[in-house]
């Protein structure tokens, strides 16, 4: 599977979303970004679309937002993530809220076992 890869204005606008917290890591995947909170992926830069992970709740909530869909490669994208607006590129802070719902959320799960 090919993966987007995305630019350097994409790296630098994902960047400026991520929460500055010492327990956040982000990681190169697959020439893409990954940013993790208790070794889970809450908020992922792949080509030039941001992805987060949300609960139910907030999932629902972000659909309904005008520019969300499937975020992820391939037709079906992701389970419990989506897109962000490319529009929100204009306005960072909007992204910027719902990426810090994904860090926020993903911090309430079991943190994950190494490997």
């Amino acid at each position: 599977m090919e993966f987007p890869r995305p630019t350097d204005a994409d790296r630098e606008y994902f960047a400026l979303l991520i929460p500055d917290d010492p327990a956040v890591a982000v990681k190169p995947m697959f020439g893409n970004l990954g940013a993790f909170v208790n070794g889970t992926m809450f908020a992922s830069l792949l080509g030039s679309d941001v992805g987060v992970r949300l609960s139910a709740e907030d999932l629902a909530e972000l659909a309904a937002v005008p520019g969300c869909g499937d975020f992820g490669p391939g037709a079906k994208g992701i389970r419990g993530y989506l897109a962000l607006p490319a529009e929100w590129r204009g306005h960072p802070e909007l992204a910027a809220a719902w990426v810090e719902r994904a860090r926020a959320y993903v911090a309430t799960l079991p943190p994950k076992k190494a490997s």
